[in-house]
């Protein structure tokens, strides 16, 4: 069974996918028992094969027997397994959370939304785990089909979002599908590794420069890179908040990973076209970081402000790729976790306050520290860690960046990173002034005495907060021990 835990990690979701609707018209409970019971087995077996991965090292699964570049394989290296980890814990972490805000609906309605989570679940683990590029794009393709799906579930404005975003989207899909067709065409194979000895003597040619355009584009668009990123603030404004949770912790970082792949482990870094392209989207990122942070300032709406700051934070991961040493890699790589826990609880919190007090308005948050003080706790520590301070996870991943932008004279990526940092502040100290310092106005709808969110809402947010200050104070073995074995050519 052991050997077979790769597998498990994306069959087990996918297979509850196909039978989440039957399960439903026999029971929303059973069916809510099933679903985190099986993202469950999900998440520990990603677990179990990072602890493998991490002692073993890296290992290929291949499905039906088929050796590669014929068969499909999946590739359990520190990076995918440790990715896959985090996207199945995140996924836990939500669904449990989910429970009241889908209470309320059909059995059928319940099956369908229960559904396209497991979908999207499936879709962004098999984007991080397999080892055959166009396999990549059809788990894309899932992926993205059931976010639009789920993201219109919000009502009317959020159908609006997600058309857009489907148009958008659909976009970038076909922008990545033309890349590898380049790259298939020249080189006659879809599987990475193989890609990797053949691709070498062409480097030159002006196939693969049109290949690493339109996957830039592709996974641009898919991750909201600026100035691509239209489609992002009102489908993570509108969306049901366990969607917009998710999607916001995982699912534009999984695109800046499938670029980190292909740049620094099949293409390679050094090579003319790519490192022309880190270039550019590096600046593509250092603008995004300060536009993003002050779109964030202007917003009134605690969930758009949030979502102009997933703008800002999506940059540091691929300034982090741009600059490109061990010390910005292993703060990209870091970053990507940080802010997967970060954004996720931040968005937890803002759905449970509209969920017990109606309001998503920041001049509304006066005095919930009082009446949610758990809830808030954990809003702080996450606003802290997104402002980075110390000792907060979001400090360190800075941290790393600004080392690795120090080591190769890259200095005003290191004045964005600063100035980012004071403009975050500056947006999030006005919500924690709201929370802890503001009293609230008799028309204000403020939880009544003992108003802490239910157990199932409140556990995951508290998980999560404390999940940051767990990985600030581990970041160093998390670094050492973990991280620098995910970059390319990292062995034990």
């Amino acid at each position: 069974m052991r050997e077979q835990l790769p597998a498990l990690i994306i069959i087990a979701p996918l297979l509850v996918a196909l039978i989440a609707p039957l399960i439903s018209c026999v029971s929303t409970k059973a069916l809510r028992v099933v679903v985190i019971g099986t993202l469950l087995v999900s998440c520990m077996s990603a677990l179990s094969v990072l602890i493998r991965v991490l002692s073993e090292g890296t290992f290929h699964y291949q499905f039906g027997g088929w050796a590669p570049p014929w068969g499909i394989e999946y590739v359990l290296d520190p990076l995918s397994s440790g990715i896959a980890t985090l996207i199945s814990f995140i996924s836990l972490v939500v669904i449990i959370y989910s429970g009241p805000f889908f209470n309320g609906e059909t059995k059928l309605r319940s099956g369908i939304i229960h559904a396209l989570y497991c979908l999207l679940t499936t879709g962004l683990m098999g984007m991080v785990l397999t080892g055959d590029i166009f396999n990549l794009y059809v788990f894309l393709e899932i992926s993205s089909l059931s976010a639009y799906a789920l993201i219109a579930s919000g009502g009317y404005k959020a159908t609006v979002a997600a058309f857009r975003y489907l148009l958008i989207g659909t976009v970038g899909a076909s922008f990545y599908l033309l890349g590898i067709g380049y790259l298939y065409a020249v080189t006659g194979t879809l599987n990475m590794a193989d890609l990797v000895q053949k691709l070498q003597p062409l480097m030159d040619s002006p196939v693969i420069f049109t290949a690493v355009a339109m996957l830039v584009a592709g996974m641009g668009i898919k991750m909201a890179l600026f100035p691509m990123h239209g489609w992002l603030p009102d489908s993570y404004t509108y969306a049901p908040p366990p969607v917009t949770a998710f999607i916001s912790g995982v699912m534009t970082k999984v695109s800046a990973y499938v670029l980190f792949r292909f740049f620094f482990y099949i293409f390679g870094a050094a090579s003319g076209p790519v490192s022309a392209a880190l270039n550019i989207i590096g600046w593509a990122a250092a603008i995004g970081i300060i536009f993003g942070s002050v779109m964030a300032i202007t917003q009134t709406d605690f969930r758009r402000m949030l979502a102009y700051s997933s703008i800002a934070q999506i940059g540091y991961i691929i300034l982090g790729l741009a600059i490109g040493n061990t010390f910005a890699l292993i703060g990209a790589i870091l970053h990507f976790l940080n802010h997967a826990v970060m954004k996720s609880c931040l968005f937890l919190v803002a759905g449970g306050v509209k969920w017990k007090t109606g309001e998503h308005a920041i001049e509304k948050y006066a005095e919930l520290s009082r009446r949610m003080p758990l809830t808030m706790g954990a809003f702080l520590i996450a606003a802290l860690s997104m402002v980075g301070l110390p000792p907060t996870a979001g400090f360190f991943s800075k941290w790393y960046l600004v080392l690795g932008a120090m080591e190769t004279g890259m200095w005003p990526y290191i004045i964005v990173i600063i100035i980012s940092s004071l403009l975050n502040a500056v947006y999030f100290f006005r919500v924690i002034e709201h929370v802890y310092m503001k009293k609230a106005t008799p028309e204000m709808k403020i939880p009544e005495k003992g108003g802490e969110l239910p157990v199932a809402m409140l556990v995951p947010i508290v998980v999560l907060g404390a999940g940051i200050l767990i990985i600030g104070i581990l970041n160093e073995p998390i670094a050492t021990q973990i991280l620098q074995y995910a970059l390319p050519g990292g062995t034990h």
